[in-house]
C-alpha cells in the first residue's frame, strides 16, 4: 500500500505522540477507536459500553467486573477541546426512555470515561494508581475508506471510481453520472456549473449504492455522503473524469477537478489521519454482515473489498519501547459483526466464521505486524429474546421483539407496540457460500430482517433501572481494554 504520510506529517505525529506519552505518565490513558460503515451500530456500541460501566452492568466475561476489582467508573471532560463531544446523555435517553435507536454517527466525536480499579500488582499500583482513562473516539468508517486516496493521484482515483461505477450491480445507478461524463469536454475552460452538476450526479450515485437493497460499502470519497460543515465547499465539488491523452490546460475543467481532489486530500483526509487515526491504541471495527448477505453476493464482495481497504489504513503492531515514544501502534484490533440478536444463538458461531472469512486477508497482515486480531458476533444492545414454536411437529427456533413501526414481513405491517416472533433463517455452515450467487443474482441464504425497537430496561425490586442487555459486549470490553485494568 502507498505511503500515507510525508516527513512533515511524521514530524507532527511524533510531536503529538511525545506530548500524549508525557501526559500519560501522570494520567494513564488508552485511546479506543470505534468505527464501522453506515448503520453498523457505532453509536449504540459506545452508549451501551459506557452505560454498563457506569451502572454496574451484567458483564460476567469482563474480568475486572467478575473479580470485583472494578470500583468506580465516571465521565470526565475530554482532553481534545476542538473535537465534538460524544453526546452520551442524549443517546442513552433515546435508548432507555424513548426506546428509539439514537442517530447515526455523522462526524467524529470523543468522550472520556475514567475507571478506578484495584490493581492486582505492586507495579501497577505504583505507576497507574489503579486508574485508567478511556478516551473513546467515534468516527465514520466512510472517512477511513478515504485514506487510500492519499497514495493515489487524480488519474488513478478517476480510473478506479469509473471502473467501479461500470460494474453490473452499480451501472444502472451510475447511468446519469456516466452519461454526463460522456457528453462533457473536460479539456474546455472550467465552469463552476459543470463542476457542481458532476459532483451532484456523482454524489447521488454514491448515495443510491448505500440503499438497503444493495448495501454496497466501497463508496469513497466518504465526505460526499457525510460532508458535515464542508458541504458546498470547493473541496467537495469535484468528480472523477475519463482519462485523456492531453495534458490538462491550466484553466480547464480537468485541472480544476484535479486541484480540488488534491485539496480534499490535503485539507480533509490527511489531517483526519494525522490528528486522529495515528493516535489510537486499540480499535474496534463494527460491520453489518447480515445486511450485505441479504443484498447478495455482489454486496458481500463489495463489503470484503471495503473492509480490506479499511483495515490496511491502521498502523498496527506491538508496542516497541524504542519507537513507542514517537509513534503509536494499534496492538489490538477487534472486528465485530453487530445485530447478533437478529438471529438465533445457534447461528452465532457461523456469523463469526463469516466475519473471519471477510477479513482474512487484512487480519493476516495485522498479525504479521504483531497486532492481536479477534472476531466476534455481538449485539451491544439486545432487542430480542429467543424461543421455540411448533411447526409441523418440529421445534422451530425463533426470536421475538417489538418491531419498529412501519416494518413489514410476510405482508404484515407492524405498529411499533406489538411483540412478535419470527424465524430469521439459518446462516450457511460454509462461509464461502455467501460469495455464491443464487438464481437471478438473489442471495443463497437470506435472513428475514425486521428492525426491532430497543428493549424496555428492567428494574430492580426497589425501582432502580438495570443496565442495557447485550450479547457478548463483555467479551469485546475484555479484549479491548480488560488487560489494562490488572
Amino acid at each position: 500500500m502507498a505511503r500515507l504520510t510525508g516527513f512533515a506529517d511524521e514530524a507532527l505525529i511524533a510531536v503529538d505522540t511525545v506530548v500524549d506519552r508525557i501526559t500519560g505518565l501522570a494520567d494513564p490513558t488508552l485511546r479506543l477507536g470505534v468505527t464501522g460503515l453506515s448503520r453498523s451500530g457505532k453509536t449504540v456500541f459506545i452508549t451501551a459500553l459506557v452505560h454498563n460501566l457506569l451502572h454496574g452492568g451484567r458483564l460476567p466475561l469482563f474480568e475486572p467486573q467478575k473479580s470485583g476489582r472494578l470500583r468506580h467508573a465516571y465521565l470526565e471532560p475530554q482532553p481534545d477541546d476542538a473535537v465534538p463531544r460524544f453526546q452520551y446523555e442524549d443517546h442513552v435517553a433515546a435508548l432507555v426512555k424513548e426506546r428509539t435507536w439514537p442517530e447515526s454517527t455523522r462526524a467524529i466525536s470523543e468522550m472520556r470515561l475514567t475507571v478506578d480499579y484495584d490493581a492486582g500488582s505492586f507495579m501497577n499500583r505504583l505507576f497507574s494508581g489503579g486508574r485508567l482513562s478511556l478516551d473513546i473516539v467515534d468516527y465514520p468508517g466512510e472517512w477511513l475508506l478515504d485514506l487510500p486516496l492519499l497514495g493515489k493521484d487524480f488519474e488513478a482515483f478517476s480510473r478506479e471510481a469509473i471502473d467501479l461505477a461500470r460494474l453490473p450491480i452499480r451501472a444502472k445507478l451510475a447511468e446519469p453520472f456516466l452519461a454526463r461524463l460522456q457528453s462533457i469536454d473536460a479539456d474546455k475552460d472550467a465552469s463552476e456549473t459543470d463542476a457542481r452538476e458532476l459532483a451532484a450526479l456523482f454524489t447521488d450515485y454514491l448515495r443510491a449504492c448505500r440503499a438497503d437493497e444493495l448495501a454496497l460499502s466501497t463508496l469513497p470519497p466518504g465526505r460526499f455522503l457525510m460532508p458535515g460543515d464542508l458541504e458546498g465547499s470547493p473541496a467537495l465539488t469535484f468528480s472523477p473524469l475519463p482519462a485523456s491523452d492531453k495534458a490538462p490546460g491550466r484553466n480547464s475543467l480537468r485541472a480544476m477537478m484535479e486541484r480540488r481532489y488534491e485539496a480534499y486530500k490535503s485539507h480533509v483526509v490527511r489531517p483526519f489521519f494525522r490528528e486522529h487515526i495515528t493516535r489510537l491504541d486499540r480499535q474496534i471495527v463494527l460491520i453489518d454482515a447480515m445486511q450485505a448477505m441479504n443484498a447478495g453476493a455482489d454486496a458481500v464482495e463489495d463489503l470484503e473489498r471495503a473492509l480490506t481497504g479499511l483495515l490496511e489504513c491502521f498502523r498496527q503492531g506491538r508496542f516497541n519501547a524504542m519507537t513507542g515514544l514517537f509513534s503509536r501502534k494499534i496492538d489490538r484490533l477487534l472486528i465485530a459483526a453487530t445485530k447478533a440478536d437478529h438471529i438465533h444463538h445457534e447461528s452465532h458461531e457461523r456469523l463469526e466464521a463469516i466475519v473471519r472469512r471477510l477479513v482474512d486477508k487484512a487480519s493476516r497482515r495485522a498479525q504479521f505486524h504483531g497486532a492481536e486480531v479477534a472476531t466476534l458476533a455481538m449485539a451491544a444492545v439486545r432487542a430480542t429474546r429467543e424461543g421455540t414454536v411448533q411447526q409441523n411437529g418440529h421445534d422451530l427456533p425463533v426470536i421475538s421483539g417489538v418491531p419498529i413501526a412501519g416494518e413489514t414481513i410476510g405482508g404484515e405491517t407492524f405498529d411499533g407496540q406489538t411483540r412478535t416472533a419470527i424465524f430469521p433463517g439459518d446462516l450457511p455452515a460454509d462461509p464461502d457460500a455467501i460469495f455464491r450467487k443464487g438464481r437471478d443474482g438473489q442471495p443463497t441464504h437470506p435472513i428475514r430482517f425486521v428492525r426491532f425497537r430497543p428493549p424496555a430496561v428492567e428494574k430492580t425490586a426497589g425501582g432502580a433501572a438495570l443496565s442495557l442487555p447485550h450479547i457478548r459486549l463483555d467479551r469485546a470490553m475484555q479484549f479491548l481494554f480488560g488487560d489494562r485494568l490488572v
